[in-house]
């Protein structure tokens, strides 16, 4: 079988096209070339990804393993990620572009491209499971919580999944590392990446004062009551459950609860503030059944951020979106992040949508 290898340079995509070669496949290492520059990135011991350090990586390792290696010019459609980036940051919306890339670029431009080339399959490091089973394929946490990506990939359509390959899905990161070494791969000691692939520097913040100056524009701190509290430089610098940061000397913490571009406003209240029973998610992605529509009454349980760890809820179903009503109120929940649900017993994807 033929199957085209994301190869980013770093210790999981390699481990992963060794895999997939040792297993008698054909591989064809492709790396994804940003167009961003990485900056101070190279100086820090938590890297970025998609540098020219990270390309020559990449080419070494598809030259251990005997593979075909090509470097892609993907800049204009990252800067299709990086716009919509730093639109949902001026609309008062905390963006998530891994999401984005995962659906539109990696399983999307990639599965063009694995079509040219004749692979039948795309691989890439991702933490997660994919099988099939009763009809569907269907999308699993990895095996590793610390480094669980499924998150990310709720976006992922049945025809995209059929074609998915996640060979680290089952490991943990230390074997991921052990593997790097029975293989030789020079990767094996590298750094993980840590930060948004075009955020290299790790300040977003910056990226989005180069792609839009004004975008950051002073405006009014409040309180929940209304009362003036101090001055921002631009919503855009902010997030819902923000605590540090906010540039307001008080006696006790304040957290970010509410943004509001219309007015140019910050309000901040205490952590209580943050607390609500209920979120409305749009744009769905349904993996686990078909599209339910209407009527849904589904028990699951809901991420709304990467590194959170789950609510119980129910998903009750509208024209278009639906309602995620929590058995005990939740905080962090910021619009236009993912809500992923899960399977209550289960580490099954059942799908997902953005938060309004």
């Amino acid at each position: 079988m033929n199957v085209l290898v994301a190869m980013s340079g770093g210790v999981d995509s390699s481990v992963t096209a060794a895999l997939i070669k040792e297993e008698g496949n054909e591989i064809v290492g492709l790396f994804m070339r940003n167009g961003v520059t990485a900056g101070s990135a190279a100086k820090s011991n938590k890297q970025g990804c998609c540098s020219l350090a990270d390309s020559q990586d990449a080419r070494f390792v598809a030259s251990q393993l005997g593979a075909r290696f090509y470097v892609l010019n993907f800049e204009d459609d990252f800067k299709r990620v990086i716009d919509y980036f730093v639109d949902e940051y001026k609309r008062g919306r905390t963006p998530n572009p891994c999401a984005v890339c995962n659906t539109d670029l990696k399983f999307g431009k990639l599965l063009d491209y694995a079509d040219q080339v004749g692979a039948e399959k795309v691989a890439t490091g991702h933490y997660a499971r994919v099988d099939y089973r009763d009809g569907r394929w269907r999308l699993y946490r990895g095996a590793d919580a610390n480094k669980d990506q499924s998150y990310y990939l709720f976006g992922l359509t049945q025809q995209q999944l059929s074609r998915a390959l996640f060979p680290l899905g089952g490991m943990a990161k230390g074997q991921v590392r052990e593997l790097a070494g029975k293989f030789a791969l020079k990767t094996r000691d590298k750094p993980e990446s840590m930060e948004i692939c075009f955020v290299p520097e790790g300040d977003y913040r910056a990226v989005v004062a180069r792609h839009s100056p004004d975008a950051l524009k002073r405006g009014d701190i409040l309180s929940v009551a209304g009362e003036k509290l101090g001055e921002h430089d631009g919503i855009a610098g902010f997030t819902i459950g923000q605590r540090r940061g906010i540039g307001i000397a008080a006696p006790k913490a304040l957290y970010v609860v509410k943004l509001e571009p219309e007015t140019n406003t910050v309000v901040v209240g205490d952590l209580e503030d943050l607390e609500i029973d209920r979120i409305r998610v749009a744009n769905l992605n349904w993996i686990a059944c078909e599209d339910p529509g209407e009527g849904i009454e589904q028990r699951a349980l809901v991420k709304v951020r990467y590194r959170d760890t789950g609510n119980l809820a129910t998903i009750i179903g509208g024209q278009g979106s639906v309602e995620v009503v929590f058995d005990e109120p939740i905080r962090g929940a910021s619009p236009g992040q993912c809500a992923v649900f899960y399977a209550p017993d289960s580490d099954e994807v059942l799908g997902g949508g953005w938060i309004l």
